[in-house]
């Protein structure tokens, strides 16, 4: 058995987790609202946190994108609607509107750009796009 360094509680997606020095991993006993997930070997965990962490900080920047000013364009816009659909949703899953939704055609089409980009891919996209946006909004101020 391995020396365990430090033990630290995380909060996951409402889970409690007990974390090891990352050598070894358990859950509290008894589970937290009767749920559980069970990962037995340090890489799996380390994936798990980082994919949650990713998506800690994707939700973040969505909140930061609601406050862009209104002079940021539409091209960048649509940019970030596409990979935030591309991230939530994942790859298009509807018909392209018809001519007259030009609005709603041209998110849709936002969306198909991206739609060979994975989910961690259009979140990563999508944090370094809101913080250029953001950046150049402070720049212009």
């Amino acid at each position: 058995m391995l020396r365990v360094i430090f033990v630290k509680y995380v909060k996951v997606e409402g889970i409690f987790l007990e974390l090891s020095a990352g050598i070894n991993y358990r859950h509290p006993s008894p589970p937290i609202n009767g749920v559980t997930r069970s990962y037995h070997s340090t890489p799996e965990l380390l994936i798990f946190l980082q994919e949650m962490g990713l998506k800690e900080e994707f939700e973040e920047h969505a909140a930061k994108a609601k406050t862009l000013p209104q002079t940021t364009t539409n091209e960048d816009l649509l940019v970030l609607y596409g990979l935030y659909k591309q991230a939530t949703v994942g790859p298009v899953n509807t018909d392209r509107p018809g001519m007259f939704s030009m609005r709603e055609r041209a998110k849709w089409d936002a969306w198909k750009a991206v739609e060979a980009k994975t989910t961690d891919e259009a979140m990563n996209d999508y944090i370094t796009k809101v913080k250029q946006l953001l950046e150049a909004a402070a720049a212009s101020a």
